[in-house]
């Protein structure tokens, strides 16, 4: 695998004859589907992301790979069905990242064992060839033994299903490298300031500007896609200035906790929680993610932030399923993701009114917006992307190749006792990395597991440009513990700064930057000693 230096990303951006058949505003899922599914068709593909891949929404999902049991009881039984596909398409394509999680509901109603068994029954039978195993019901005495802290006064029993967990901000880079692969040109910290026009008013390019330099270029394109997330409105209101919004944001609001709570390695699903929502617990690189809220938003940003009252609900609702009760002392970090979901036709606050299912729109201008959607759909939502790309740029016909388009390191049977694991089938090659410096084997941090050499790794072939670049998608240690991320911010800042031949003041402004950041993932300050 060869380095991928920046500057011979940004190169192709020179040529001012060039016309991309795709350009591709945004850099989460959607957009590196998108700009993925188009590459491996054979288009010329740019796509550009104003901060890092999955900056936004994409690195603070639940952390599953899923069909939707929520949306099965809603009765969206073609949602569900697309999405079990996907899931398993997921677990063949990118093996190293996407794993066969257990889930546990437990029944506190007589009747609820024969209930969600049967439920569950039906959404592995929409699954069909992909299956990740059948639902089963469970006696109290054998839940109690998978789930030794679950609460047990008025429990009868439980359900066991399958679905899929990983690594979100992981499989982004890992897209991201292998639309390279396939050919398209993918940067960070490029951001869209404009759309250039022709003289019919048709979208013929984009106006960006590389943060880094701060030079700006004109980018010539057949077609543009808007696959910014949240931010799809700014985009339309540049197309069309006064537009009305098409995304109605919602927050969902994750708290991280020590394995301690739940040591076993199934996780727990509650169906109905006070406000009819749902809230997980699942085991993810040794620590519980417990969550999500559903929160209706007026505003958006690339760090949102934990309300009180989500913190009270996710902590309040746990504590009343376990025995060992969560506190606000034992969050080890809190991080909140804003879903962009389409808004509905008429005004409503509740964001279960609104639309999970993705959504295509193409302006009078041929800007293309696509917005909704989840995770588990990333693939499917950009080959209906780029089928409506063929059409709106008159671009030569091409079929769709990523149903069975290995994912740049997927590997099976990848060795999950070391966390080395998201690294796949690059692993090997990391691990000789560590033997070129003594020092790149160290331990970067007591708590956590990672090491030095993962740091230059994430700068020389993941594209990683900052202190929390590494520290918050390459590792995941500010999603894991804040505070440890916090510590480990000088020694990674001295790392990259010799990588990046980058001086003292860049390395100063880079952990008082991060710093600042992760205060922001926990709930109360933290100040390293020394």
């Amino acid at each position: 695998m060869e380095p991928i230096p920046r500057s011979k990303l940004t190169a192709a951006l020179n040529d001012p004859k060039k016309i991309w058949d795709v350009i591709i505003v945004g850099g989460g899922a959607t957009g590196l589907g998108a700009a993925l599914d188009a590459a491996s068709r054979g288009y010329q593909v740019l796509l550009l992301e104003q901060a890092d891949f999955a900056k936004g929404t994409s690195s603070r999902s639940t952390k599953l790979v899923h069909g939707g049991v929520r949306y099965l009881a809603q009765g969206d039984i073609s949602l569900v069905r697309e999405a079990l596909n996907e899931r398993g398409l997921l677990l063949k394509n990118a093996a190293h990242l996407v794993s066969n999680q257990s889930f546990i509901i437990p029944n506190y109603e007589w009747w609820s064992g024969l209930f969600y068994t049967i439920g569950l029954s039906l959404y592995d039978l929409l699954a069909g060839r992909l299956s990740f195993g059948r639902a089963k019901h469970i006696s109290k005495k054998t839940l109690i033994e998978r789930l030794p802290n679950i609460q047990q006064k008025g429990l009868y029993g439980g359900v066991v299903y399958h679905d899929g967990e990983f690594d979100d901000a992981r499989l982004a880079i890992n897209l991201a490298q292998t639309a390279i692969e396939q050919g398209a040109t993918v940067l960070n910290y490029f951001r869209v300031v404009n759309l250039i026009k022709d003289v019919q008013g048709s979208i013929a390019g984009v106006l960006a500007i590389d943060a880094e330099t701060g030079e700006t270029y004109d980018i010539k394109g057949k077609t543009v896609v808007n696959a910014t997330g949240v931010f799809v409105d700014e985009l339309l209101n540049m197309d069309k200035p006064g537009k009305k919004p098409m995304v109605r944001p919602s927050q969902g609001v994750h708290l991280v906790l020590n394995r301690s709570f739940m040591p076993g390695g199934d996780a727990l699903m509650i169906p109905k929680t006070d406000d009819g929502r749902v809230l997980f617990a699942v085991p993810w690189h040794d620590k519980l993610v417990v969550g999500t809220t559903d929160t209706p938003l007026d505003q958006h940003s690339l760090e949102p932030v934990a309300l009180p009252e989500e913190i009270d609900f996710i902590l309040r609702t746990a504590g009343r399923y376990l025995t060992k009760q969560p506190a606000k002392t034992d969050v080890l970090s809190v991080f909140a993701g804003l879903r962009p979901l389409a808004a509905p036709d008429k005004d409503s606050s509740a964001t279960k009114e609104i639309s999970r299912s993705h959504k295509l729109l193409v302006s009078a201008s041929g800007l293309i917006t696509i917005t909704g959607g989840k995770w588990t759909t990333y693939r499917k939502m950009g080959e209906d992307t780029i089928d409506r790309a063929i059409v709106v740029g008159k671009l030569p016909p091409s079929p769709c190749r990523t149903r069975a388009l290995l994912i740049h390191g997927s590997k099976a049977g990848v060795d999950r006792s070391s966390h080395l694991y998201v690294y796949g089938s690059d692993g090997e090659a990391l691990l000789r990395l560590a033997e070129e410096n003594t020092a790149w084997k160290d331990k970067l941090h007591p708590h956590l597991p990672y090491i030095a050499a993962e740091v230059v790794w994430g700068i020389r072939y993941e594209m990683a440009r900052t202190v929390e670049d590494i520290l918050a998608r390459r590792v995941r240690a500010l999603f894991l513990d804040a505070r440890a991320a916090i510590d480990m911010a000088p020694a990674i800042a001295t790392i990259m700064a010799a990588e990046l031949n980058k001086d003292a003041a860049w390395k100063k402004e880079q952990i008082d930057t991060f710093t600042l950041l992760a205060q922001t993932y926990l709930l109360e300050p933290y100040f390293p000693a020394g």
